[in-house]
C-alpha cells in the first residue's frame, strides 16, 4: 500500500513534464535545453499562469513547435520570443516588460490603494470637524415621548 501512495505521489509530482510530447523533443539537446528555459517564460493563451511546457492544451504545443521551429531556423533567444509576442501580444508573456499599457496594470493595484487611503482620510476628517447635533426641541420631546409610549 506504501509503495501505490509513493508512485502516485511521485506520478503527480511528474504530471508538468507530461505535456511536452516526446515527438517535439529536438534531437539537439543544446537547442532543447534553450527552447525549455524560454518556454518558461511563455504563458498558454487557455491556460491561467502556466507556461506552455506545463500545458496539455492544443495551442501550447503549437507555441513549443513553433519556438522549436524559430529555433532549428537559427533565430536567437529574442528574435524567437519577439516572433511569438508579434503573434500572440504580450499576453503570452509571464512575465511582460513594465512598458507602455503594463505600466497601467503594474500602477493601477497600488494606485487605487493610495486613492481609497485618501478617501477615508477624508471622510474621516469631514466627520470630525462635522457640527454636533442640535438638542432636541421641546416639541420634538414631546413627540418622541408619545411614540415611545407604551399602552
Amino acid at each position: 500500500m506504501k509503495g501505490i501512495f509513493c508512485a502516485v505521489a511521485l506520478s503527480l509530482l511528474a504530471w508538468p513534464v507530461f505535456a511536452v510530447q516526446p515527438d517535439e523533443i529536438l534531437a539537439d539537446p543544446a537547442l532543447e535545453a534553450r527552447a525549455r528555459q524560454i518556454s518558461q517564460g511563455l504563458r498558454c493563451p487557455v491556460c491561467r499562469n502556466e507556461n506552455i511546457d506545463d500545458s496539455n492544451a492544443g495551442i501550447a504545443r503549437d507555441l513549443r513547435l513553433l519556438l522549436r521551429e524559430r529555433l532549428v531556423a537559427g533565430d536567437t533567444d529574442e528574435a524567437a520570443v519577439d516572433y511569438i509576442v508579434e503573434r500572440y501580444g504580450e499576453y503570452v508573456l509571464l512575465r511582460p516588460p513594465a512598458q507602455g499599457t503594463t505600466i497601467v496594470l503594474w500602477a493601477a493595484g497600488p494606485g487605487l490603494f493610495l486613492v481609497g487611503l485618501l478617501g477615508a482620510g477624508i471622510y474621516l476628517r469631514r466627520r470630525r470637524t462635522a457640527a454636533p447635533d442640535a438638542p432636541l426641541t421641546e416639541e420634538e420631546r414631546r413627540r418622541l415621548a408619545e411614540l415611545t409610549a407604551r399602552d
